[in-house]
């Protein structure tokens, strides 16, 4: 079994990260080719899911720290001064954080949700399928019927503003963001905390993405999505791939069987001082 060099891994992540000191992040038009490069990155790191985030190609690789005076959370400003300039398509998605993902990438995100062409038909297909809450019909049936609104409005909008209310509504949010059929598209004054997302219905604020998925095989979705993923971190297991997309063993298993016949990845390949089996770019090997 061949074997990849921890040191040489180490190395291709300080560079697709962006975490070595030369290429790190100046500025917002940096940080939105970077998430054109990779296709998709976290907001910020999260324990345990290797994979790149603005902040890390912004402060190195260290923690959040909770000060807010920290020169780094300067990421949070370029995300709230963009997120309405449609340079990227951002919400709560992969592993429920707050994910960047590239318009040339959100169509094959698309491909693989629950959305088939009409999504306010759809609605109440999923909700009494069991695959919505009844907060989460609720909050979709008021945006659609009042168009855009801020949290705090949008909670008593769809009549969830009791103290009860605060968790199913926070879980109805996150679903719908991971469902790709809601998004946070701009940030307003509102609130005890003076800030507030303002969110909008995924299909009316992105029509294009209808069409643009349209046409894309779940297989297709998957197969790209794997290429981008194992393109920034380099070598992965399959089950941080299953994990990090929520996709089926057989998923997962076939999409990298596409890619190893493409000649992009090898599989079986061992990282130095470990005996887990990994799928490592071609390019690393040797």
């Amino acid at each position: 079994m061949e074997t990849l060099s921890s040191e040489r891994l180490t190395k291709y992540r300080e560079q697709t990260h962006r975490t070595s000191a030369s290429l790190r992040l100046r500025n917002a038009s940096e940080a939105v080719r970077f998430v054109e490069q990779r296709g998709f990155i976290l907001f910020w790191p999260a324990k345990g899911v290797v994979m790149p985030s603005l902040w890390c190609a912004v402060a190195g690789d260290r923690p959040v720290p909770d000060e807010h005076d920290d020169p780094a959370h300067v990421t949070w400003s370029w995300k709230d001064e963009l997120l309405d300039k449609r340079v990227w398509y951002y919400a709560r998605i992969l592993k429920k954080r707050n994910t960047l993902i590239s318009n040339d990438s959100i169509p094959y995100f698309y491909a693989l949700s629950n959305n088939f062409g009409d999504p306010e038909a759809e609605i109440n297909e999923q909700y009494y399928q069991g695959l919505l809450p009844m907060e989460a019909k609720s909050i979709f049936e008021t945006l659609l019927e009042k168009g855009p609104l801020d949290s705090i409005t949008l909670r008593r909008e769809a009549h969830l503003t009791g103290q009860k209310s605060n968790a199913p509504f926070t879980r109805a949010l996150d679903l719908l963001q991971k469902e790709l059929k809601v998004l946070p598209v701009a940030v307003t004054d509102a609130g005890t905390w003076h800030y507030a997302f303002v969110y909008d219905l995924t299909h009316r604020y992105h029509p294009e993405l209808l069409e643009k998925s349209r046409y894309l095989t779940e297989k297709q979705a998957r197969v790209q999505l794997a290429r981008l993923y194992m393109n920034s971190v380099g070598a992965a297991t399959p089950k941080q791939i299953r994990s990090l997309f929520g996709w089926t063993e057989i998923q997962t298993a076939d999409a990298l069987q596409q890619l190893e016949r493409s000649g992009v990845i090898c599989q079986s390949i061992e990282l130095e001082d470990s005996k887990i089996p990994l799928a490592c770019l071609t390019e690393l090997i040797g």
